[in-house]
């Protein structure tokens, strides 16, 4: 599987209905392709690499100061091998931000997604990060919805058709991501074999391979970096509310080699936390066309993307929710609303 390459530029110019028709097909075929014309400046991309790359080298006590452990919401950094994805340890280290905010007071009747509302940690030894996360975020965010309107067309409805799941504030997940090389990762598994969790995703690559998607027909293909575009993939919020007819692909990343790391800066857009995931009604030649949604017994899918972001937060994070939410193990939800 070759991925396709779609230059945003078109969705604004005279060959927009060819740019949704393209779109359209993509999204039915696998839900990955590779993203030009973005317009995030290449120079706030560096830069934030850069601070990544100052980041990671810290001695480890420095970077622990700003443990996700330490947060109740999810934020922080993780060492390699403290994600994880169906149970098994992803070899790379991170820091997770998300939508900059305040907690909220916790009341015994609060709807459990409300812990996943609060501030980010930033590390005091790279000041500069604070202001580069937030300006990339505010960057891909309008890249993200941006799409969101191509693909609404796409699938013949409204160009504000996701607007009531987003607004005024959608989820902002972005993780700054270095994996190890297999000389010191104690597995292949750089992430997990898995599906994204929410609308779309907006990954940058350096330039080690690494990512591979899952073909339909249950093969890995290669997703090499190129230079100057975004990955995009559909998430499973888009599988919902589409009746399966976009597909949300299964991909993963296996460790660089030996003696070699990969950087990533990986961007979830996803639903307000209060939000519920509504069907799309799709014209009928496309409803024909429905695949249904994907049956995973470790992973079901929920309608409220609140409940489906901190499941995902407390099956990856154990750490996590052993510390603050022992109360909301990820069974409890599950039984609490299956």
């Amino acid at each position: 599987m070759t991925l396709p390459v779609l230059d945003l530029s078109g969705f604004h110019g005279p060959d927009r209905a060819a740019f949704v028709r393209r779109l359209k097909d993509i999204l039915h075929d696998h839900g990955f392709f590779y993203l030009t014309g973005h317009g995030v400046p290449q120079e706030l991309s560096d830069a934030l690499f850069a601070a990544a790359k100052r980041f990671f080298p810290l001695p480890e006590a420095q970077k622990l100061d700003i443990e996700m452990v330490r947060s109740p919401h999810f934020r922080g950094y993780n060492r390699a091998g403290y994600e994880h994805t169906r149970g098994a340890p992803d070899w790379r280290e991170q820091i997770d931000f998300n939508t900059e905010g305040t907690a909220e007071r916790i009341a015994p009747d609060s709807p459990p997604w409300k812990r996943l509302h609060g501030p980010n940690q930033w590390p005091a030894q790279v000041p500069e990060l604070r202001d580069l996360v937030l300006a990339y975020q505010a960057q891909v965010t309008e890249v993200g919805i941006m799409l969101l309107r191509a693909i609404a067309l796409a699938l013949r409805q409204p160009e504000d058709a996701f607007a009531d799941v987003y607004e005024p504030q959608p989820t902002q997940l972005l993780k700054l991501i270095r994996y190890p090389g297999r000389d010191t990762a104690e597995s292949d598994q750089g992430v997990g074999a898995h599906k994204d969790g929410g609308l779309v995703t907006i990954l940058l690559q350096d330039s080690i391979g690494g990512l591979r998607a899952q073909t339909p027909e249950g093969e890995w293909s290669e997703v090499p970096p190129l230079p100057g575009s975004f990955v995009i993939n559909a998430g499973e919020l888009l599988e919902l509310a589409t009746n399966g007819f976009v597909r949300a692909d299964i991909h993963e990343v296996v460790a660089p080699p030996p003696g070699v790391e990969r950087y990533a800066i990986a961007f979830f857009l996803g639903a307000r936390y209060d939000a519920t995931i509504p069907v799309l009604p799709l014209p009928e030649d496309l409803r024909e066309l429905e695949r249904g949604l994907t049956v995973d017994p470790l992973n079901p899918l929920f309608r409220s993307a609140g409940l489906n972001h901190l499941k995902s937060r407390l099956r990856s994070h154990p750490d996590v929710a052993a510390a603050h939410h022992a109360d909301l193990a990820a069974l409890r939800i599950i039984e609490q609303v299956g």
